[in-house]
């Protein structure tokens, strides 16, 4: 005899990932996750407040920074006038700080962009290639990495002339050529644990060309490492160039390098007249720490063992604040650490 099976078309209903009686787990959305840590986070909001700056800084300025005032034989403090005082010429301080910084920040900025672009170009491709151009390519990293930069800056701005010496273009480039040899020291590392991997070979097993292997194998694989660089060589930027201006190699007017210079030219750090040279050196300061806080927080990033330091950090801190908010009358409050243990 037959036995008929009735179908119950409500058991037979599609059950939604996640649900109360879904054999699935729950569907996870795909969102990029930034880093949250806080040196990220600080980083990132004070190169965004220089960033702001050097863009609405020149609209802002109340005067003019060649613009002179009244005669005196010294610099002025700071007053209701002039927020941060003056210069020995009675130049508003505050405006020559509003205005040097979109200069300090776009070398910088330009020296950093054209600086990992060798890198990339230089380091990936000897770290792919191997053999005699690994070889030429890692000869030309190491030369620029002994070199001495300073001097080498000096001999090549001797040439361009007091005309090359004020293009922003210019000056960020010759910066960024001696500033390419570490990054690409490192991507050429990183490119030879990558360049053996399975899904590099499979790509060269059905054809690929190296440069597309290069450009959607082993490059995406590399963009915290190419960011990271990115940051260093900006940072290099922002000190060669304050220096660079404060030695009076390149157009030292309205940048921060610059009034350190005319500062220094007139002897504000022994006459005491601090708001000319603080103000623009707690600028460089501030911006290259933003540059430091990022580098750091995208090492934390891409690094597991910091990154598992700094979460066992925070878990640990908080078992500790629990413990604390609420204590049992008879007990010994226990932290558990994240590798399993017990602290007293």
């Amino acid at each position: 005899m037959a036995i008929g099976i009735g179908t119950d078309h409500a058991a037979d209903r599609t059950l939604e990932p996640g649900t109360a009686s879904s054999p699935w787990p729950p569907r996870r959305s795909r969102v990029l996750r930034l880093p949250r840590s806080a040196k990220m986070l600080s980083g990132l909001g004070i190169l965004t407040f220089f960033l702001l700056w050097a863009i609405i800084g020149p609209f802002v300025a109340p005067y003019s920074p060649d613009q002179t005032f009244a005669n005196s034989a010294v610099p002025l403090p700071p007053s209701g006038a002039h927020l941060l005082g003056t210069t020995a010429l009675q130049q508003d301080v505050l405006s020559q700080l509003l205005v040097g910084g979109g200069s300090t920040i776009l070398v910088s900025l330009i020296a950093g962009v054209i600086a990992t672009m060798l890198s990339v170009a230089i380091g990936v491709s000897a770290g792919y290639l191997g053999g005699l151009a690994d070889d030429l390519l890692s000869m030309l990293a190491n030369i620029f990495l002994v070199l001495p930069a300073l001097p080498l800056l000096i001999i090549l701005f001797g040439f361009l002339g007091h005309s090359g010496s004020n293009n922003e273009l210019v000056v960020g480039l010759i910066i960024a050529v001696t500033g390419w040899a570490f990054g690409a020291r490192v991507l050429r590392a990183q490119t030879l644990s990558l360049r053996n991997r399975d899904y590099v070979d499979s790509a060269r097993i059905i054809g690929e060309s190296r440069l597309r292997i290069i450009a959607t194998e082993i490059l995406p694989n590399l963009t915290p490492v190419v960011a990271t660089s990115f940051l260093f060589t900006t940072l290099y930027g922002v000190g060669t160039y304050t220096a660079l201006a404060f030695l009076d190699l390149v157009n030292p007017n309205w940048s921060w390098g610059g009034m350190l210079f005319y500062g220094q030219l007139s002897n504000a750090e022994v006459a005491g007249y601090w708001w000319w040279f603080v103000p623009p050196g707690l600028a460089v300061a501030l911006l290259g720490s933003s540059l430091a806080l990022l580098n750091f927080g995208i090492d934390e990033f891409i690094n597991p063992r910091l990154r598992a330091a700094g979460l066992a950090r925070r878990a640990g801190r908080r078992e500790w604040a629990r413990a604390r908010r609420r204590p049992e009358i008879g007990l010994t409050p226990v932290i558990r650490s994240a590798g399993g243990g017990h602290d007293g």
